[in-house]
């Protein structure tokens, strides 16, 4: 066996292992994750998701490896499925008064909170879990490891890109429906060009630093 082929059937290993252990019957089990930690403008957005065992949904996975259509379409079949699902998220004002963590852990907590159904635990992407009265467990890369939290991730994207789409016509000198808000070449061009706007994330390093030099 090569270290490649090893290490592919340990990574199966793993994930068989985490299906079975989170597996316990009557556990409400939701998976939660979230996207937008990175970009300059607009909120960041999270999701949590409880699916239905009995009505599978093929093509889960990381949203970051779908294609936007592949991403759109599963979106809806998880709306449509899922026993309970629900979307948050966090202003760019309270971005920059509580920081990007606290932030994203406050959009997912209020995601859990917002669902139909109580969770019995709540499964978290990363390696940090939000304070909420939920049980909860963080697994590193669990949006590609667990159904549940491939979900969440594919509905955090999905809604905030659909979001920012809706920005770009109240801002469209910044072009965010080419860069989603992200620190692009172009994006930091328009930033200098047309200035800071409010919905600029004023915390982060590259738009400080705009607001510096005015």
């Amino acid at each position: 066996m090569t270290k490649k082929t090893k290490e592919n059937a340990d990574q199966k290993q793993e994930n068989l292992s985490l299906f079975s252990l989170f597996d316990d019957e009557g556990e409400i089990i939701c998976g939660v994750d979230e996207a937008g930690r990175g970009p300059l403008a607009g909120p960041v957005t999270a999701a949590a998701v409880i699916l239905d065992p009995s009505r599978p949904i093929i093509g889960l996975r990381d949203s970051k490896k779908l294609s936007e259509v592949q991403r759109d379409a599963l979106a809806i079949e998880i709306k449509e499925k899922a026993l309970a699902w629900a979307i948050a998220e966090c202003s760019e004002q309270e971005i920059d008064t509580l920081n990007i963590l606290q932030a994203t852990m406050l959009a997912m907590r209020r995601a859990v909170e917002a669902l139909k159904i109580t969770p019995t635990l709540a499964l978290i992407d990363g390696n940090r879990c939000p304070v909420m009265a939920v049980r909860s467990e963080a697994i590193v890369k669990g949006d590609d490891k667990v159904p549940a939290i491939s979900a969440a991730s594919i509905l955090a994207k999905t809604a905030r890109d659909h979001l920012l789409a809706q920005l770009h016509v109240q801002y469209p000198e910044y072009a965010l429906d080419q860069h989603k808000g992200y620190p692009t070449a172009l994006h930091l061009e328009r930033l200098k060009q047309h200035g800071v706007s409010p919905i600029h994330r004023k915390s982060y390093a590259p738009v400080k630093a705009l607001l510096k030099d005015l």
